[in-house]
């Protein structure tokens, strides 16, 4: 059996799947400042009469990370930059313990300038004075060689609680991305490590021995032990789930449009033939590009508790949210008080809804129909635009699905599934404002958690062979070595399966050869004088996102607790 739990902004929802099957499903408020509260009263009810022994994985997909970034609640990081060709490293400054030091490779990994050690030590010691103890440490060139990296990280010593080095989180070469994500990482460790302990702490509570898995940006998994060294990889995974959810709730192979309405904010995903798109360089946090590998989805600020006000004389909807909707105990008349207002919707007590909605109409001189009209347009039309400009967007570029590139084929959906918990009275308003068929899945409102339940574990690396310098370099492995000069693409391509499976195995997760899909391999002549000197190979493997399992069965209702 699998329990899939999934942390959102307004709810938190578990539930519990044997095979294909739909066991139970709870939903409770989510509790921000004790989420483990949020957790316990879900797993208390999806387990009541189950025996928790039979329960094998425990997957989650948690705000946590993305939380803490937003309201400013991580660690100051102690970022220890070497630059070098190219793009000045200050052009990257990222918080408020930037410091650069002096030295620098080449793009072959070749020292060209020499650490500057006293340089080093200046800038630990004024990390240490201001209290600093999470480090980032980003050299240019580092996945070439993680000699400078090292060497830094050696000398942090027991100054560090944590230090997040370069080489380890990409084989890909991009300075400013690796700077960005290093920061990250590092900033959220602490709270991810807290949350961490007592989850496993309380999970003993339940008689669980299940392995723990964190759900990714990008639709997979990685087990806890691996969160815990990256848990910048845990961002945005909410969204993710949402998308792993229609993989295994509502399979198509047409191209389609997701919207998963919150409390707060409304995601919207795209699937080309089927299969959600994914940003292969990386999002961005806080408007910084990062190599953190995600599904990709967009936000918007329109939830069932977006906020309602009269500007201007213009009825308005979101972004903002001032607590739950008035139906719910709120002060403030919110989308989901509009929709009760008009009858559209029972949910909670409709008459704190329609009294909100009345006063705040005769407030601007208003019928109370009129305002709960226009404020449910707004928020229609507030999705619909930014719909319009994805598939737009989309249009311009390349795209990358979680399976392959698609060049030179144009998207267009034909239809958009709506989950969330206020999806099914959403469907008849969009499919007039889309002119597109609207779907509302039976499990609409766990569709995530099911997600997190059923989604796998993924991995990647990126494999290079320099064949003229004899050098093999897997980054993210902290793999270094020799090789021949008659190491061959093939070797490569081999190499690179053996190596991710290996690694994988090492976490306790087997899996298939055919599992493990290569999605690039090249080998360039590398030419010295009028002489072919060797060959510069590159080999990227990677564990796509995918289901373990579709639910099949009969469709059960959900338990809010």
């Amino acid at each position: 059996m699998r329990i899939g739990i999934d942390i959102g902004g307004t709810h938190t929802d578990g539930v519990l799947i044997d095979g294909c099957r739909l066991l139970a499903a709870a939903k409770t408020p989510t509790h921000h400042d004790n989420l483990l509260e949020s957790i316990s009263q879900v797993l208390h009810a999806v387990l009541a009469g189950q025996d928790p022994a039979r329960v094998q994985t425990l997957n989650l997909s948690t705000t946590l990370t993305t939380n803490a970034i937003i309201t400013g609640t991580i660690d100051p990081v102690g970022m220890l930059v070497v630059g070098g060709p190219g793009i000045a490293a200050k052009h990257y400054r990222i918080g408020d313990h930037y410091h650069q030091i002096y030295g620098s490779l080449d793009h072959l990994g070749t020292e060209t300038s020499a650490l500057d050690e006293p340089d080093l030590e200046e800038a630990i010691t004024a990390c240490v004075n201001q209290g600093v103890r999470c480090f980032g440490v980003a050299c240019k060139f580092s996945p070439r060689n993680p000699a400078y990296e090292n060497r830094i990280r050696e000398e942090l010593g027991d100054k560090a609680d944590f230090a997040t080095l370069g080489h380890l989180v990409s084989g890909q070469l991009n300075f400013g991305r690796r700077i960005h994500t290093v920061y990250y990482n590092s900033a959220v460790w602490r709270t991810f490590q807290r949350f961490a302990r007592a989850l496993t702490a309380s999970l003993k509570g339940f008689n669980l021995d299940a392995e723990v898995n964190i759900l990714k940006a990008d639709g997979g998994t990685m087990p806890l032990s691996r969160a815990l060294e990256l848990p910048v990889q845990s961002i945005f995974s909410g969204p993710a789930a949402s998308v792993m959810g229609i993989l295994a709730t509502s399979p198509a192979e047409q191209d389609l449009l997701m919207l998963d309405i919150g409390g707060t904010t409304s995601d919207i995903a795209l699937f080309a033939g089927g299969e959600p798109l994914l940003e292969r360089e990386g999002i961005a946090i806080e408007d910084r590009p990062t190599l953190v590998r995600a599904i990709h989805v967009e936000s918007i600020g329109i939830g069932g508790d977006s906020l309602i006000q009269v500007v201007g004389g213009v009825v308005q909807t979101g972004p903002d949210r001032l607590g739950p909707c008035m139906a719910m105990g709120g002060t403030v008349p919110s989308l989901m008080d509009a929709f009760n207002a008009l009858g559209l919707a029972a949910f909670g007590e409709v008459a704190q809804s329609r009294k909100g909605i009345e006063q705040m109409a005769a407030a601007h001189d208003l019928s109370a129909e009129a305002l709960a009209n226009q404020a449910i347009d707004a928020a229609v039309n507030a999705i619909a635009v930014k719909i319009d400009a994805l598939v737009r967007m989309v249009n311009t570029k390349p795209v990358y699905t979680i399976h392959e590139i698609l060049e030179d084929r144009e998207i267009k959906p034909t239809k958009l599934i709506v989950i969330g918990g206020p999806a099914a009275v959403f469907q008849e308003l969009l499919s007039k404002r889309l002119g597109l068929a609207v779907e509302v899945p039976p499990l609409h409102g766990v569709a995530n958690a099911v997600g997190a339940a059923l989604t796998r574990t993924t991995s990647h690396l990126a494999l290079t062979a320099n064949t003229a310098r004899g050098r093999l370099s897997v980054p993210m492995l902290g793999i270094f070595r020799s090789i021949g000069r008659g190491f061959s693409l093939q070797d490569a391509t081999d190499e690179a399966r053996k190596l991710l499976a290996e690694d994988l195995a090492k976490a306790g997760i087997s899996m298939a050869a055919d599992d493990i899909q290569i999605t690039q391999a090249d080998a360039f002549n590398m030419v010295e004088g009028s002489y072919t000197a060797g060959k510069n190979i590159r080999v990227v493997a990677q564990v796509r996102p995918a289901v373990v399992a579709r639910l099949t069965g009969e469709t059960i209702g959900v338990q809010t607790v």
